[in-house]
Formats: structure tokens, sequence, C-alpha cells
């Protein structure tokens, strides 16, 4: 289990520093996470978002690669039914062949009508073109439909769904599941067996809603406009184009939130790396979990919280995980395909 950042690249209007600035502070950030032995970099995919949310998170990832040596490369997510199944199989390949073999894919389906009515993709059959372009996608590396190909072979590949349909169709494709959740998990597993598929090659791997300070509780007056700007633009975004009405807005002091009891994650959850390693555990036992991924930045909260949150995560957290009592679960036991 490696423990890694997201960037998505937001850049407010109320914290806006110019673009090229942003970009190049960004990649700085990546370079000190894979300095500090952060275990991945992840980027991730939106369009039309009036933050400037990353919209291609593999260009950007190829230059995180070509500034980085030991983190791997991530995308948590990529839309591939917004791009073309060539195009994406080429500038992933180029992704690993930059990165010397780093690279980790994540697929998603995406939930806004705007970024399908942008690429002229149909927004009601996307999960099954997302397991279609999937399916393409790696069937172009493994038959030399693209050149040059990727350098791992397999790339690892990964299913960002959160719901059942999306974890069976993971299993299904036998690629790892982009979510930890104990109920989705039995989906997956089930997919995996319908695919033909061993269950014991099941990994989970999920974005954790959480940041790391030293003192969360001086921390959150000063994430909370951030994090307020974060979900307003997600609940808004998502009823884009469908009709219906649009959720009130939240406002800073909606945060943080009461904690919740049944031992979910909040929307976001500021920890030291000590109380973080304790919930970590508790979600995660007797999953079979290979990358834990939490944000880099909450829609440009202030630099100084961003580095020694990369300091955290990068160097304090790994530790504490490795601790006993402290590390993830054992890997269930392999079960036959035939269960």
């Amino acid at each position: 289990m490696d423990v890694g950042l997201l960037f998505d690249l937001r850049n407010p209007d109320q914290w806006h520093r110019p673009w090229a600035r942003h970009y190049a502070r960004s990649l700085e950030f990546c370079e000190e996470a894979d300095r500090r032995g952060a275990g991945g970099l992840w980027f991730t995919e939106h369009h039309l978002f009036e933050d400037g949310y990353l919209p291609q998170p593999l260009t950007f990832a190829a230059a995180a690669a070509a500034r980085t040596r030991s983190a791997r490369i991530g995308t948590a997510v990529v839309l591939p039914n917004l791009h073309k199944p060539a195009q994406l199989a080429e500038d992933a390949a180029v992704v690993d062949l930059i990165s010397g073999g780093r690279l980790e894919i994540g697929f998603g389906a995406g939930y806004r009508v705007p970024e399908y009515d942008l690429f002229d993709a149909d927004f009601k059959s996307r999960f099954k073109q997302v397991e279609r372009n999937i399916t393409e996608v790696r069937r172009l590396w493994e038959k030399g439909g693209v050149t040059p190909g990727p350098i791992q072979s397999p790339v690892p590949l990964w299913g960002g769904f959160y719901g059942p349909r999306g974890a069976r169709i993971a299993g299904r494709l036998g690629i790892g599941l982009l979510h930890i959740s104990h109920e989705v998990y039995k989906q997956y597993r089930e997919g995996l067996i319908e695919g033909g598929h061993d269950p014991g090659i099941a990994q989970v791997s999920d974005l954790l809603p959480v940041i790391l300070a030293d003192d969360p509780e001086a921390a959150w007056p000063r994430v909370a406009p951030h994090l307020a700007h974060q979900m307003n633009t997600y609940r808004q975004g998502s009823v884009e184009g469908t009709g219906h009405p649009r959720p009130p807005l939240l406002s800073p002091g909606d945060f943080p939130e009461p904690p919740k009891t049944d031992g979910s994650w909040s929307t976001l959850e500021i920890l030291t790396p000590e109380d973080a390693a304790v919930r970590i555990h508790e979600r995660t036992k007797g999953l079979p979990v290979k990358h834990l991924i939490f944000w880099a930045s909450i829609a440009g909260m202030p630099d100084d919280l961003v580095v020694r949150n990369i300091e955290l995560v990068s160097e304090r957290l790994p530790a504490l995980l490795a601790e006993p009592g402290n590390a993830a679960g054992p890997r269930p036991a392999k079960v036959p395909a035939g269960d």
C-alpha cells in the first residue's frame, strides 16, 4: 500500500494566480512530493469549470513524469468517453515512456451532461461506452494497434466507479477498483467472478477526503472557504443540463461537519497523521488496498498548508501506516473463481 497525492489544478477567482505561474507552482509541488517519497502523483479530468479544473490530465501527467523520478504517475480519473480510444492509448503510452514505466491509469464514466455535450458524446449510454472504451484501449496496447506502446505490459488499470454498476464493470474487466467501500467491494468481487477472473487478483484504491495538518483546529477556518467553493462547484455542476433544481450554496460556516458515526468519511477531514492512520485502518480493514490518494490542495488553499500537507502525507503517514495496529488489514484469501 502506497500513499500519494491528487492534483486538480483549480484556480478560483478569489485566490487566482496567473495561469502559467499556477501550473509551474503545481509542478514544483509534484517535484517536492516525489523528493519526499510520495508513492504516487495523480491527476484528474473535468471540463467547463469556471475555476479551470484540469481538463487534460495526461498532458499534465507527462510534464510531472519528466520532472520526477520515483512516484507512480496516475489518473484518478481520465474520462475515456470524451476521447478517441486510439488517441487515449497513444497519450497514455507516451506518459508511460516518459516516466520510465510508472503510469497507473484510472478511468471513469463522468457525471456531467455539459462535458458530454462538449465532446458530442452520449451521456445516457456512458456506462456501456466506458466498458467498451477501456477494453479497446487495452486491446490497442496488447495487439500493437498504436506505436510506440507503453513500457509496462500490462499498464495497471483502474475503474473509478462509486456505485455497484461500475464496480461490476471493473470486476468484469479484471482491473482494479478505484474506490474503497466494503459494500461496493462485494459487487466488484462478483464482477471478477462474472468475468472469469480469480477474485484473488482484486485490488482497491481511492481518493480519501483528507488533508493532513499539525493543528487541524487552526487549519479549518483557512481551508473552509476553499472547501465551500469546491463543494459548490461539484453540487452545481452535477445538475447542469439535467433540468433538476440547483442545490443551495454552501458557506464556509457549514464546515467542519459533525463527525460521522457510521465509519464513513465526512466531506473533508483535516487530521493529524496519527489520527489519519487510525481512521484509514478502520476504513480499509480486510480490503486489498494498493494506493491511498490524498488531496494535495483544496481549490487554491494557502501554499503553506499545501506544502505541509505534502510533507506529512509523503514522509510521516507511511511510517504510521506501517506500524502494528495501524496497518490495513490482511488481503482476503483467494477464493476459487467458481464460488
